[in-house]
């Protein structure tokens, strides 16, 4: 029973240790994928509508 134990302890420990220092694995992307943005969610949309905005507005002065 003491062999089985110390059995499983060395694989959850190894296991734990492959995890960490293993290298990228291959054909998995290392970061995952940004949902796209709404319109009014994207920061550089919003930035670029207030310039339009703040554009048309000094040429209608």
């Amino acid at each position: 029973m003491l062999a089985l134990l110390a059995a499983v302890g060395a694989l959850v420990v190894a296991l734990l240790l492959w995890r960490s220092f293993a290298g990228q694995r291959i054909g998995v992307p290392s970061a995952p994928r940004r949902a796209p943005l709404a319109p009014d969610d994207d920061p550089d949309f919003l930035r670029q509508l207030a310039e339009q905005q703040r554009k048309r507005r000094d040429e209608d002065l």
